[in-house]
């Protein structure tokens, strides 16, 4: 009884914890040579949190991350639109935490090491396919140079974006989607604003900023790791035509369109001059899928519902999936059954998230005061009512599956001290 791991990311790391917790046999196999901190900062929402906590991760977690106090939307011109207190603040019984990717991943990494030892993961190897059989699954793999097989009883793929697996179930499907939005996504060291744990989105649906701090202040200079995204967008018709996803770029590709984007209550332009590196991304998701489960093998994170970042969903997702998976594993033994019940249960939910994400998302109102104003008023009330904002915060809060009162009152996902009994 084996479950096979495609991608040891935060999807397949936390897959990794769970079923270490209740006793099911693993394997991750993931396509670095080397598990190294990268990307740049994220948001972890209550639920996940929750999960994170239910995993014994509570202390590590607020060693890595900031536990945010306040999210804020805002005009191009800085003007409030819509705040509201997050995680603890606004009375879940967990917080949000903002955090560096890597730091969280590698927090991961080590705790499964720790757990079930470091013979649970294979670095180096990267997935080609699948193949079911009546008594099990086979995963193709590449390492060092040599194609490699292995047997499992089941075979989850956390593969990402471009995921291999995917693509064996969906060949015609293609490259992810671009919706004409390119990131410059980097860090920088500075004062955070306003809460001093707080998130901000800044402008409307053509060019943004969102930021937050990642890191608590250092005590002496007050200064902390402030995540921030600079968004302009292209015609998305003439295609995304360079060949890197996550390309090193220059300040000069967007910051000059920025330059007046200095307000009383931050100086952003600045704040992106004292980073060391920029990277570039272009926005993309993938169509929903109608199935995510071919026999013994399933798809979950990115691999199965890669959304647009509009309202911090992604790694909370991969969370959750993995969770799910584990309580499936606990009710139906390590079997195709369980891989089903999991999937009935995630993927109409995440189906209505990346459609959401499309034009619905938490963001929309930026947009809406663009058109509305061209985000200059003197009372927001004579633009839009407080009704009509919250109205919509609380909606995107269920449909994402953080909905303060549900969330509140649910029950675990994965009881705690409790291990697979049957196969």
């Amino acid at each position: 009884m084996t479950v096979l791991i495609a991608g040891g990311g935060i999807a397949g790391l936390a897959l990794g914890l769970t079923l270490h917790q209740i006793g099911v046999p693993f394997h991750i196999f993931e396509r670095a040579s080397e598990m190294k901190p990268l990307g740049v900062g994220i948001n972890v929402q209550p639920n996940a949190v929750r999960e994170l906590y239910e995993m014994g991760l509570e202390d590590a977690l607020s060693k890595v991350g900031v536990k945010t106090r306040e999210y804020g939307m805002f005009t191009k011109h800085g003007l409030e639109i819509w705040t509201e207190p997050r995680g603890i603040w606004a009375g879940y019984h967990w917080p949000q935490y903002s955090v560096h990717r890597g730091e969280l991943t590698m927090l991961l990494y080590h705790t499964l090491l720790d757990r079930a030892g470091a013979d649970c993961i294979t670095l180096g190897a990267k997935a080609l396919g699948f193949d079911n059989g009546d008594d099990g699954v086979r995963l193709h793999l590449l390492r060092g140079g040599e194609h490699m097989n292995v047997i499992g009883d089941v075979l989850i793929a956390a593969d990402g974006i471009h995921s291999a697996i995917r693509t064996q179930m969906a060949p015609d499907e293609g490259p992810p989607i671009w919706n004409g939005a390119v990131l410059w996504r980097g860090t920088s060291l500075g004062k955070p604003f306003r809460t001093g744990a707080s998130m901000a989105l800044i402008g409307h649906a053509t060019q943004r900023i969102v930021s937050y701090p990642i890191t608590a202040p250092d005590p002496d200079t007050g200064e902390a790791v402030m995540n921030w995204i600079a968004e302009l967008w292209f015609d998305p018709s003439k295609g995304w035509e360079k060949n890197d996803w996550n390309r090193e770029a220059s300040l000069s590709d967007f910051l000059p369109q920025f330059y007046s984007w200095v307000y009383d209550w931050y100086d952003f332009p600045a704040l992106m001059e004292k980073a060391e590196k920029v990277f570039e991304y272009p926005m993309v998701d993938r169509d929903p899928l109608p199935r995510w489960t071919r026999g013994r093998t399933t798809l979950m994170g990115d691999a199965a519902h890669a959304t647009y970042p509009v309202g911090s969903n992604g790694a909370s997702t991969a969370i959750i999936d993995a969770r799910k998976i584990g309580r499936a594993f606990l009710e139906y033994g390590v079997n195709s059954a369980a891989l089903e019940a999991y999937e009935a249960e995630m993927r109409p939910a995440m189906q209505k998230l990346i459609e959401t994400n499309r034009g619905s998302g938490p963001d929309a109102v930026l947009q809406m005061m663009e058109d509305k104003c061209r985000g200059m008023f003197e009372n927001l009330e004579d633009v839009v009512s407080r009704e009509e904002l919250a109205h919509h915060a609380e909606t995107y809060k269920a449909v994402a599956g953080f909905s303060i009162e549900a969330l509140n009152n649910a029950p675990s996902i994965v009881p705690k001290s409790v291990h697979i009994t049957h196969v």
